[in-house]
């Protein structure tokens, strides 16, 4: 059998007029922080109805099983219990809320370049998921995933420079208390990448723990507070309309320890969600802004995220599935609704069907990705990585996908026109002269500037790709999963500031080298 081999992917290029070699990735297009906002599947009016009908179900359905201390927070400031004991939302405490929640943020990376800036129409992309298995490399079999899987996707993230942030994909099933998980969690997320993080947490407690975390690594709490470079998703309902005691209690938490948090609905449409998309946006709506609402009544400073992730649901099984055509209108449609309220967001898209890094995958994972990405989400979880409808994911789709993202952030990516780009006098030169533009000294210099070139993906003519062995990409990917993870580094965290984290809290996961 033929041996295979990743493709090269530090190429140099010889000038041809001067006969410089030219390193053609040395400068390559930024795909961080493009500005979105292009797709717009609602027009003024259709957003305006969808606005009243969630503030409707706010107003006069409202929420139920909301814990005591919450139920008392918000009618202090402007909630009212119904007859039938729900909480409701008047307008003008929804109003008030809309009008003085914080607008912008940044989480911050802890190297240079990976700031993420939660506002308008940036758009980064991630990873995410709590997926419970990892497609395993050599078996080629789901089995369940760890921590040890844990910390080496991150040190895979922190190498693949289309991948943004760090979204916590796998849950560490070799650890079993709460607490611990959390805690572990968090840790192999720190350790693993300097990426911004999003991570969980179970319990209140587990918030205190990761506080204390961050700011060991940053220096203080206040230096953590003035540049966080960690977040919480939390999923603080239940659909339909319920709140969840216990992630009320983790939000809460982190609005007081002043930590970034995601305020996410995960509803099912047809399920827990209507099965009208309409309908769905409506109500996934009024769940995340009463989760939002909640939190800026702890905190009024808190730098939080409208999280609406409204799912598909295959009517044929009841299950969910990630990669239709609806999904994907659905989940900008969402984000078109964030943009409406002006408020910072993040989005589920990428969540493909597909068990393998396959063409169903990468046809699922595109589109989705896409149109939130014109739509303008602020930041895309489960980008990368995520296979199995949220089930699975794999440390090859992160090598496929990296490649995925960068060409997709660069069709979002706007086309500049000015006199100078435009440049008559070359064309007239060129028609006039050598007949072609490759010889031109402008050509080279973009090549390297405006061009993106794929990692893994295959651009070598036919018959050499059939002479080294027609091999596909999740086959590629495979070794250059081996190859990142065998230079990465065995810790991101100073050694004094990892001893000290040891020695406060039970860290499951070994020393990267000894592991």
């Amino acid at each position: 059998m033929q041996e295979i081999k990743a493709p090269r992917t530090s190429s140099k290029r010889r000038n041809k007029r001067d006969g410089t070699v030219l390193d053609t990735f040395s400068n390559k297009p930024n795909t961080s922080g493009i500005q979105g906002g292009k797709y717009k599947p609602f027009d003024n009016a259709a957003l305006a109805k969808i606005d009243q009908a969630a503030q409707r179900i706010l107003s006069e359905i409202g929420m139920s099983e909301v814990p005591t201390d919450v139920e008392e927070l918000l009618i202090t400031n402007g909630g009212q219990k119904s007859s039938g004991g729900r909480i409701l939302f008047p307008k003008k405490l929804i109003s008030n809320a809309l009008a003085n929640i914080r607008r912008k943020f940044t989480l911050h990376g802890r190297a240079s370049d990976q700031d993420m800036i939660f506002a308008g129409h940036k758009v980064y992309v991630g990873t995410g998921g709590a997926s419970p298995m990892i497609l395993d490399s050599k078996s080629g079999l789901n089995r369940p995933s760890t921590i040890v899987d844990l910390f080496q996707s991150a040190q895979l993230v922190d190498m693949l420079d289309n991948i943004h942030f760090f979204s916590r994909p796998f849950i560490a099933g070799d650890i079993e208390d709460l607490f611990e998980l959390d805690v572990n969690t968090a840790f192999a997320c720190l350790s693993g990448t300097t990426k911004p993080i999003f991570t969980s947490a179970a319990l209140p407690e587990s918030v205190q723990a990761i506080a204390e975390m961050c700011h060991l690594i940053a220096g203080s709490e206040q230096a953590f507070i003035e540049r966080p470079f960690l977040s919480l998703n939390i999923n603080h309902v239940v659909c339909p309309l319920r709140f969840s005691a216990e992630a009320c209690a983790v939000l809460k938490a982190a609005a007081e320890l002043n930590i970034p948090f995601h305020v996410n609905t995960f509803g099912q449409v047809g399920a827990s969600e209507p099965v009208t998309l309409a309908g769905t946006l409506a109500q996934v709506t009024a769940e995340t802004l009463a989760g939002m609402i909640y939190g800026w009544c702890v905190n009024p400073n808190a730098r939080m995220t409208f999280g609406a992730r409204p799912m598909i649901t295959d009517l044929r099984t009841g299950a969910l599935t990630g990669g239709g055509g609806e999904q994907a209108t659905l989940m900008a449609a969402a984000i078109q609704m964030a943009k409406f309220y002006n408020l910072p967001d993040t989005c589920i898209a990428g969540a493909t069907d597909s068990k393998l890094p396959d063409a169903q995958s990468g046809f699922e994972k595109s589109l989705a990705i896409t149109l939130s990405a014109q739509a303008g989400s602020n930041a895309i979880t489960q980008a990368a990585g995520t296979q199995a409808s949220l089930m699975s994911a794999s440390l090859e789709s992160y090598v496929i996908d990296n490649d995925m993202l960068g060409a997709i952030m660069r069709s979002v990516s706007p086309i500049e026109v000015t006199d100078e780009l435009l440049n008559i006098a070359n064309i007239a030169e060129v028609v006039t002269g050598d007949g072609h533009y490759l010889g031109q000294s402008e050509t080279f210099a973009r090549m390297r500037s405006d061009f993106l070139y794929p990692e893994i993906a295959n651009r070598q003519p036919i018959e050499q790709w059939e002479k080294e062995g027609k091999n596909d990409i999740f086959s590629v990917a495979k070794i250059r999963v081996q190859e990142l993870l065998t230079k990465a580094k065995p810790s991101h965290l100073p050694e004094s500031i990892e001893q000290k984290i040891r020695s406060k809290f039970q860290i499951h996961l070994d020393r990267y080298e000894d592991a």
